[in-house]
C-alpha cells in the first residue's frame, strides 16, 4: 500500500494525518510519470487527481474514500469514534470542509494581488467562507477536537484547510477575521490540533510545502514578466 501525491495538497495531507493518528505506515510515493496528467498516472487513475492509494496495483482515488479504506483495513488506532452519532459528526466536519470551505479558497488565491483585486468578488467569497467556517464551528462536538478528546477523520480534513486559509486568506486579507484566534470553538479546536504531535507535525509539514509552492508560483510569475 502506497500513496501517490505531494504534501502541498490538503487532500494528500488529510490521508497522511489520518495514517499518523492511527499509527500506521502509508508511504508517500512519487506518482508515475511525475504528473497527474502523465499517461502513466492516468493509466492508473484516469480521474487524474491526487491522492491515489495503490493497493496491490489497484487504485483507490479520492481522499475521503482513501481515508475510509485505511480506517476499515489499515489497523492501528481508531480514526473514527465508536459512537455512531460521533462518527457521523466527524464525517460531517469533513463534508463541510469539502462542500462549504474548499470551493472558496481558489477565489482568494486568484485575488491575492491587491492591484488587480475585485472587491465585489472578494466580498462574495468572504461571505461564503465565513458561512462555511460558521457551519464548521456549529457542528463540532464539545471538543477539544471535532468530536472528542482524540483527533479523528474530521480533524484530518479540517486542519490542512484551515492552515491553507491562514496562508492564502488571513495573511493577505487582514480585514477577514481568523476564527482560530480568540476564544471561540474553532480557536479551542485549533489549540487542540497544535497540542497533538501527529496533527501539529503534519500541519507544519503541509504549511512548509504550501510556502514552497507559493514561492515557486511567485518566481514563475516574476520570470514571465
Amino acid at each position: 500500500m502506497k500513496l501517490y501525491g505531494a504534501l502541498a495538497s490538503p487532500y494528500v495531507t488529510r490521508v497522511v494525518m489520518l495514517a499518523r493518528i492511527k499509527g500506521i505506515e502509508v508511504p508517500l510515493a512519487g506518482m508515475p510519470g511525475n504528473s497527474p496528467r502523465s499517461p502513466e498516472y492516468m493509466a492508473f487513475n484516469p480521474i487524474a487527481k491526487i491522492p491515489s492509494l495503490d493497493v496491490d496495483g489497484r487504485c483507490i482515488p479520492e481522499s475521503e474514500t482513501i481515508c475510509e479504506y485505511i480506517e476499515e483495513a489499515g489497523g492501528g488506532k481508531p480514526g473514527l469514534p465508536e459512537d455512531p452519532l460521533e462518527r457521523a459528526t466527524s464525517r460531517l466536519i469533513s463534508r463541510i470542509v469539502d462542500l462549504y470551505i474548499a470551493p472558496h479558497t481558489s477565489t482568494f488565491f486568484q485575488q491575492m494581488n491587491p492591484a488587480s483585486r475585485d472587491a465585489e468578488v472578494v466580498a462574495g467569497a468572504t461571505e461564503a467562507l465565513e458561512k462555511g467556517l460558521g457551519y464548521l464551528g456549529h457542528f463540532m462536538g464539545p471538543g477539544p477536537f471535532c468530536v472528542g478528546a482524540e483527533p479523528t477523520l474530521g480533524d484530518c480534513a479540517a486542519a490542512p484547510y484551515l492552515m491553507l486559509i491562514k496562508k492564502v486568506v488571513f495573511a493577505n486579507f487582514p480585514e477577514i477575521t481568523d476564527p482560530t484566534e480568540g476564544d471561540g470553538r474553532l480557536a479551542t479546536w485549533w489549540q487542540a490540533i497544535q497540542g497533538n504531535h501527529a496533527c501539529k507535525t503534519t500541519v507544519d509539514e503541509y504549511a512548509a510545502a504550501v510556502d514552497g509552492f507559493m514561492k515557486a508560483m511567485a518566481a514563475r510569475i516574476t520570470g514571465q514578466q
